[in-house]
C-alpha cells in the first residue's frame, strides 16, 4: 500500500464545540470536498488484482475451508461483494473523503443488517456484523451499502432504475436521519434504537407489513427451543451435528476450550458469577457467512447440572480490512476491536460480549499461524439466525422499505461515535450527496461485476480451490 493511500483516522474532536459551530464547520467542508465528488469512481493506476488480495487474505485461514468460501463468492456479483471487503477497502482508500470519522462497520452491505432480541425481549433492527469494524470516513460504509443495494436489486430482477432508486432511498434516509439526530443530546442519541415491529408498521407495502409482522412474532419464540441446535438425553444436553457446515473437529477442540476458559476467567466479577453457574458441555464448529469462511467459528453449549443451557459463539477476529489504509488504533487482540466496535455502534449490545485468545499473545504480533495457535477471538451469545434473517425477508418482499430501514440504522450507528452535527451540516438538505452515493454505487457495482468475472475465471482455470461455476 502506498503512503498516499493512508487516510488519517481521528474520532471527532469537535464535539465539545457548540452545535452552531459544528454545523458551520460541516458546511465549510464542502469547499474542500464538494458533495458531488463522492460520485467519482475510477480504478487506480496499478490497482492490485482482486484475486491476489483474496489469496493473500486466505493465507491465515483454515485452508480446508477456503474452497467453500470461494464457491459461495462465485454465486453472483453480490455474493462476491460480500466476500471481498478487502478488495473494496483498498479501492475506497483512493476515493475523496470529507473529513468526519465514525466507528465504521467496515463490511457494510445489506445482508449485514438484521434483527435480534434486546434484553427486554424486543426485536431491535440494527447492524449485526462487526468483524471489520474500525474508525473510518463515514462515506465508506455508505458507498459499500449503496453498491450492495444496486447488485442485490439487479440480482432480484429489478430494473436498473429501481436498483438506483433503492440506493437513493438508503442514502436520503441516512441524510434525513442525521438531520433528525443532530439536535438531540448525546444521551438521547445513545439511547435511540429501532423497534422493528414499530418500523414495520411504517412500511409502504401492505403485503410486506403483514407477512413480516407474522414471521417476527413467530421467531421471537424460537430462542425457547434452543434454535433447534440442542438435543436432550436424560436431561443431558448435546449439540446437534448438521454436516458438512456444522460438525465436530476433535483436533481443534482444545483450542476452543482453552479460549472459552480464558474468556470466562477474564470477565467482570458480576458476569463471572453468572458464568460460574454453567459448565462447558459441548462444542461444534460452524461455517458461517461468506467473507468469514475459513476463520475459526464455534458454538459452545454451556449447561447447569439441571440441564439449563446457554449457547455462546466464539469467532476468530483478524485485523480489519480497513486498518492498512487508516492511521487508527492498534490492538493486541483483534477480538477487543470487534467488541468495542459493536458496543459503540449497536443500540443494545450483548451482555456476554468479550474477547479471548487461544495461546499467550505477544503484544504487536500479527497472527499468521494456521494450526490454531495464537488465534484471537471474540465471544457473544449465539444470535437467533431465524430472527436475524427477518431483514433478508424484508429485503426480498420490499427492497425499497428495507433500504430506508438500513439507511436509518446506519445513521444512528454513526451518530453514536461521530460528530452527527458536523456530518449533518456537510450533508445539508439537498440531494447532492445522496445522488453522488448512487452514482458511485452504480459505477462500483459495474466494477464488482468485472472483478467477479475475473474471480470466476480464476476458479475455472484452477488458480483458486473451488468448484467451477457453470
Amino acid at each position: 500500500m502506498a503512503d498516499s493511500a493512508t487516510v488519517p483516522s481521528v474520532m471527532a474532536s469537535s464535539v465539545l464545540e457548540t452545535r452552531q459551530a459544528r454545523h458551520e464547520a460541516g458546511q465549510a467542508l464542502r469547499k474542500k470536498t464538494p458533495r458531488s465528488a463522492h460520485g467519482e469512481w475510477v480504478p487506480a493506476e496499478g490497482r492490485t488484482d482482486p484475486v491476489s488480495l483474496l489469496v493473500k487474505q486466505g493465507e491465515s485461514r483454515i485452508q480446508d475451508l477456503l474452497p467453500i468460501r470461494y464457491e459461495r463468492m462465485s454465486a453472483s456479483p453480490f455474493a462476491f461483494l460480500r466476500g471481498s471487503a478487502a478488495v473494496m477497502a483498498a479501492d475506497l482508500a483512493r476515493t475523496p473523503v470529507a473529513g468526519p470519522i465514525v466507528q465504521s462497520c467496515g463490511d457494510c452491505h445489506l445482508a449485514n443488517f438484521g434483527s435480534y432480541a434486546s434484553a427486554e425481549g424486543i426485536a431491535i433492527f440494527d447492524i449485526n456484523d462487526f468483524d471489520e469494524t474500525y474508525p473510518a470516513p463515514f462515506e465508506w460504509d455508505l458507498k459499500r451499502l449503496g453498491t450492495s443495494f444496486i447488485l442485490a436489486s439487479q440480482e432480484g430482477g429489478s430494473s436498473d432504475k429501481q436498483a438506483s432508486r433503492n440506493a437513493l432511498i438508503m442514502a436520503t434516509t441516512y441524510q434525513s436521519e442525521m438531520a433528525r439526530l443532530a439536535p438531540m443530546s448525546p444521551l438521547e442519541i445513545w439511547s435511540d434504537r429501532i423497534d422493528l415491529a414499530a418500523a414495520i408498521e411504517g412500511f409502504s407495502d401492505k403485503h410486506t407489513r403483514k407477512g413480516v409482522s407474522a414471521r417476527l412474532e413467530e421467531r421471537l419464540e424460537s430462542a425457547r427451543d434452543h434454535f433447534g441446535l440442542v438435543s436432550f438425553d436424560k436431561n443431558v444436553p448435546k449439540l446437534k451435528v448438521k454436516p458438512p457446515l456444522v460438525t465436530r473437529l476433535p483436533a481443534k477442540d482444545d483450542t476452543i476450550r482453552d479460549a472459552f476458559a480464558r474468556y470466562a476467567a477474564t470477565q467482570p466479577p458480576e458476569r463471572a458469577v453468572l458464568l460460574s453457574r454453567y459448565r462447558l458441555q459441548d462444542i461444534l464448529f460452524k461455517v458461517v457467512g461468506v467473507g468469514s469462511v475459513g476463520t475459526y467459528c464455534a458454538i459452545g453449549l454451556f449447561a447447569t447440572p439441571d440441564g439449563e443451557t446457554l449457547l455462546l459463539q466464539i469467532k476468530e477476529a483478524q485485523e480489519s480490512v480497513l486498518a492498512p489504509y487508516l492511521s487508527g488504533p492498534s490492538y493486541d487482540n483483534q477480538g477487543q476491536r470487534v467488541v468495542m466496535g459493536q458496543r459503540l455502534m449497536q443500540a443494545s449490545s450483548d451482555t456476554f460480549l468479550g474477547w479471548t485468545h487461544s495461546d499467550p499473545v505477544t503484544p504487536g504480533r500479527r497472527v499468521k499461524k494456521r494450526d490454531g495457535s495464537n488465534r484471537q477471538f471474540y465471544v457473544r451469545r449465539l444470535k437467533d439466525s431465524r430472527l436475524a434473517a427477518i431483514g433478508a425477508d424484508v429485503a426480498q418482499e420490499g427492497l425499497d422499505d428495507y433500504a430506508g430501514l438500513c439507511g436509518r440504522a446506519l445513521a444512528r450507528a454513526h451518530a453514536r461515535s461521530g460528530d452527527v452535527v458536523m456530518i449533518a451540516g456537510y450533508l445539508g438538505s439537498s440531494d447532492s450527496f445522496a445522488e453522488a452515493i448512487v452514482e458511485f454505487s452504480q459505477a462500483y457495482a459495474d466494477q464488482t461485476k468485472k472483478d467477479w468475472k475475473g474471480f470466476v475465471d480464476a476458479i475455472n482455470e484452477g488458480r483458486l480451490p473451488a468448484k467451477p461455476t457453470n
